[in-house]
């Protein structure tokens, strides 16, 4: 689902296509909340959560780097566990990015390399196994705050401000994973990233507070300076296979960049040799310089097919920001200490 085009009815006020799809996303809501109640399995090291509400890109990623980041500062060993969306390797396995390529492991699991160890499983329980026998202090899982299989210990659900939460509606007649309270009832933050459109924050600070309190914090991705400074005076053509393409060009525009042409594609895309054929095709025709995200590049990167068009990319990285950074911080460590604290008592 992760790589699907989302319908155009998920952005819109529930409709007829909602309305048909009702039953279906009813089942589907009551077995996916079932799931998130079972209690999964223990581990003895703290397991901290970033997922979504809904499917699609919301910036889960550059969450987890940064509360990894936040916890090595803090003089943790934290390993991120991802599921390795796109990769062939099943797991567990210990990520290397100097043998593994994007087809291996994923694009989302090379980034979060650069920040602390990784480890990517499908199987998510032999996952945190590994990352615990590498001397791991905590494990930061990179999704999977549906899945069951692993006890939490703190989650924080991340939402897109500018795409809010859709139509509201549970899969497959909207985005939602689930039902929105079934959701924040087992989140201890919600994190919304960039302009909040829709009213996501109030929002969840009013569901919040009827399930007995939730943290909202406020969260924008920065795009790199330096490669800001070189992307300016020229005429670019961006691409961008996220979950929300949008999302980057926005980027670009807000930073006053000459943006010719653009084109997205779906989540976690494999670029084929016609796209990269018809990008560079598109490059000198106009004479652009072809700009993409960091996620994207990974994906290039190892593919002799893509050499031409990967040599001829810059990146734009992107960084978070938290407006509440210090609350933040603390609020993530205090949900450290009450999880070891719990361990302790039983």
């Amino acid at each position: 689902m992760a790589s699907m085009r989302p319908p155009a009815f998920w952005t819109r006020r529930p409709g007829v296509a909602a309305a048909l799809l009702s039953p279906v996303a009813a089942l589907y809501d009551r077995i996916a909340t079932r799931r998130m109640t079972h209690a999964g399995a223990a581990l003895s090291v703290p397991v901290i959560c970033i997922g979504n509400p809904t499917l699609g890109g919301a910036g889960k990623t550059p969450t987890a780097i940064a509360v990894a980041q936040l916890l090595t500062a803090a003089g943790e060993r934290p390993v991120l566990l991802s599921r390795g969306y796109g990769g062939r390797l099943a797991g567990p396995v210990r990520v290397d990015p100097a043998r593994h390529l994007a087809a291996d492991v994923g694009d989302e699991p090379l980034l979060l390399a650069r920040a602390a160890p990784v480890v990517v499983a499908r199987d998510r329980v032999a996952g945190a196994h590994l990352a615990l026998s590498d001397g791991a202090s905590v494990i930061v899982m990179d999704d999977g705050f549906q899945n069951p299989s692993l006890r939490k210990d703190f989650s924080i659900l991340v939402v897109d401000g500018g795409s809010g939460i859709g139509n509201g509606r549970v899969f497959p007649a909207g985005p939602l994973r689930a039902s929105l309270d079934a959701q924040l009832a087992r989140a201890q933050a919600l994190l919304v990233i960039g302009e909040d459109r829709h009213g996501v924050a109030a929002w969840g600070a009013s569901r919040g507070a009827r399930l007995g309190g939730l943290p909202v914090f406020h969260g924008t991705l920065v795009p790199d300076t330096a490669a800001l400074a070189a992307l300016r005076g020229q005429r670019l053509l961006a691409y961008a296979g996220i979950g929300a393409p949008a999302k980057f060009f926005g980027t670009l525009h807000a930073a006053g960049l000459d943006v010719a042409e653009t084109a997205a594609f779906p989540d976690h895309h494999r670029f084929t040799d016609a796209d990269i054929a018809d990008l560079l095709r598109r490059a000198d025709r106009g004479g652009l310089t072809p700009v993409s995200t960091e996620k994207d590049c990974v994906r290039l990167a190892g593919n002799p097919a893509a050499a031409a068009l990967a040599a001829r990319t810059l990146a734009l990285p992107v960084t978070l920001a938290v407006q509440e950074q210090d609350v933040f911080a603390a609020l993530v460590r205090d949900g450290l200490g009450a999880a070891r604290a719990g361990r302790v008592s039983s």
